[in-house]
């Protein structure tokens, strides 16, 4: 595929993998271990241009398009899914804040965000709200110059360490983005530890106390909530996740073909049994169809197709089952190392089953893109020939 791209495209991935071997690669396990990222990691992509890339430089970003961006999310997943979930949470908040904040609010965060000097957090889930985002119940009230934030949100990524948060919240009867920093009266974070996967992610669950903040700090306008702040970088957290997947089967794949190669049974390389090459092309043939999609849906994105965002849900959906999928079978291929504490596919199989959960469950996803494909006339269920 490589030979595909273009000589802008090739040296923009060359960028992203040297720095993703270089510098994240080498943190990746003690991140797991350790379950957080550190602080100078941050700054490092901050510094790098890695943290809201798809922002104007004006904001700190970089002006990728999703094609690129998405190289840039596969290199991160290959690497460390941690740190691709890290940034794409702060591509989803600084995104909603470009997108639909005042001038106040873009000048103030936007900046630090890309800078890796400030932390953001999306605070959608609740503890008993998930995929059904409509049932948000955390509310916030009207009380002359300010707003009265009251709920809880819970398995936040990154809330342990965040400094601002987005918050959905019911605010007039009507669903609603609001900015809430940290430090505010009222919040507190109660750090959620142990995870099966993506445990450098730093979950929490946030609670607001009659929580005050200035009346200002509504992103958008009320209602806006769900269908334009959430919708939209919910878009970019499940291309981004899509991607991730694929760099994370591809980094499966590279440690089973290379493992099958050395490692002798029955006085022959893994890679010379028939079984273990079918699934080493098994991995192959699944990992190229994803990366198709995600292509796909970058090309969507870019185009500013009336359907990309059936298109990232499609990639999301297909990558996140296969990225499972091949973690198993990488877990398989190694046996008792795969199980073995440091195996960095032990750490794969943990993350890849996190994927099928985070930026909608599969199921949650079939259901949506069931419900698309059965539209009578569509022209996509037809296929991209229509």
């Amino acid at each position: 595929m490589i030979s595909q791209l273009t000589a802008e495209q090739r040296h923009r991935w060359r960028e992203f993998r040297a720095f993703a071997d270089g510098v994240i690669a080498p943190a990746a396990d003690t991140i797991d271990a350790r379950q957080e990222i550190p602080r100078p990691l941050i700054r490092e992509l901050g510094e790098a241009g890695w943290l809201s890339a798809m922002l104007p430089e004006r904001w700190g970003g970089r002006g990728l398009d999703a094609a690129h961006y998405g190289m840039m999310a596969e290199e991160l997943g290959r690497t460390c899914s941690n740190v691709r979930n890290f940034v794409a949470v702060q591509d989803m908040v600084s995104h909603a804040v470009s997108m639909w904040g005042i001038p106040e609010q873009k000048l103030r965060w936007l900046p630090e965000i890309a800078a890796g000097r400030r932390i953001a957090a999306f605070l959608l889930t609740e503890p008993d709200t998930g995929s059904d985002a409509q049932d948000v119940r955390t509310e916030a009230k009207d009380d002359g110059s300010e707003i009265v934030v009251s709920g809880a949100k819970k398995w936040i990524s990154f809330g342990q360490c965040a400094d601002l948060f987005l918050v959905f919240v019911q605010y007039q009867g009507r669903h609603t983005a609001i900015l809430v920093e940290r430090d505010s009266p009222g919040v507190h974070v109660t750090p959620l530890t142990d995870m099966l996967g993506l445990r450098g992610s730093m979950l929490a669950e946030i609670t607001f106390e009659e929580c005050r903040v200035p009346a200002d700090s509504v992103i958008g306008h009320p209602g806006s909530g769900l269908a334009f702040v959430a919708a939209n970088s919910l878009d970019i957290g499940r291309y981004s996740t899509a991607w991730g997947c694929v760099g994370l089967a591809q980094a499966c794949l590279d440690a089973s073909s290379a493992y099958a190669a050395e490692r002798r049974q029955y006085g022959k390389p893994l890679a010379d049994h028939q079984l273990v090459q079918q699934m080493l092309a098994d991995m192959l043939t699944q990992s190229r169809a994803a990366r198709l999609l995600c292509w796909q849906a970058g090309q969507a994105a870019d185009r500013e197709d009336e359907d990309s965002h059936y298109e990232a849900l499609t990639a999301k959906y297909f990558s996140s089952t296969v990225a499972a999928r091949i973690a198993g079978q990488a877990v398989q291929i190694h046996g008792a190392r795969g199980m073995g504490a440091g195996a960095a596919v032990g750490r794969f199989f943990r993350d890849a089953k996190a994927m099928e959960i985070i930026e909608g469950a599969s199921q949650v996803i079939q259901q949506l893109l069931g419900r698309w494909s059965a539209v009578a006339g569509h022209p996509s269920a037809l296929g991209p020939s229509g």
